[in-house]
């Protein structure tokens, strides 16, 4: 029993928060500013051009996608509150029937009636509503939504991702821009599609293939795009 005890272990839903926030941060961050770049430098702007969009894309991409998900994942969390502070009400206002109601839980997860609601007696006897958040509501401290956490991991990222096209474009011939770029920026996102998955025990492949096709659609629609306005202009 001490060696169940002192056995650490690790999940990735423990990562699941910042891991989602880090993945999109950096993948938006890539194609956009990436496609973007790549589609005003189809459209023959020139290099001063393609640096200022790319910095624009970069500044106004992190703080939009901070935004976003600060406002997106404060939704979330004042759901969980809510929820939170009804369950205390019902917990004051009809204890036996929500211990009932725990019980039922166990009991429909395969415990016998006696043994479910003896523990739910005990759980509620410690935390009734951390018992209740956990097993009716499906809300723990792993899963809780946290939008500071959020919104400044998916800027940050962001930028990071956003960087790496934007630094191959101001150090780049102008003729070979819209090459390196693009195939910067499918390098990138395979690397982070790897990363990803492995840090969310997933399958590397899949990621990679699903990132980069995504990429590269995006990047090569907006070329087209750009060299059809750079053409008519």
């Amino acid at each position: 029993m001490r060696s169940v005890l002192t056995h650490p272990e690790r999940h990735s839903v423990q990562r699941i928060g910042w891991l989602r926030a880090a993945v999109l941060g950096a993948n938006d961050g890539i194609v956009s500013t990436g496609s973007l770049i790549v589609g005003v430098a189809a459209s023959d702007s020139g290099a001063a051009g393609v640096l200022l969009a790319g910095a624009a894309a970069l500044v106004a991409g992190a703080m939009s996608m901070a935004a976003g998900e600060y406002v997106s994942v404060s939704s979330q969390a004042d759901s969980e509150h809510a929820d939170l502070s009804k369950e205390r009400r019902e917990l004051a206002a009809q204890s036996a029937f929500e211990h009932e109601e725990l019980a039922q839980i166990y009991i429909a997860r395969g415990l016998d009636p006696d043994l479910a609601r003896a523990v739910a007696g005990q759980l509620m006897a410690k935390d009734a509503l951390a018992a209740h958040a956990r097993d009716e509501l499906g809300l723990s401290d792993l899963t809780a939504a946290r939008p500071l956490q959020a919104a400044l991991t998916s800027a940050a990222t962001f930028s990071a991702g956003a960087a790496a096209p934007l630094l191959v474009a101001a150090f780049t011939p102008e003729r070979l821009l819209i090459w390196l770029v693009t195939a910067t920026s499918l390098l990138c996102l395979a690397v982070l599609g790897a990363l990803g998955a492995l840090a969310g025990d997933a399958s590397p492949a899949k990621s990679v293939l699903r990132v980069t096709f995504w990429g590269a659609l995006a990047m090569a629609v907006t070329a087209g795009i750009g060299r059809l306005i750079g053409t008519s202009i």
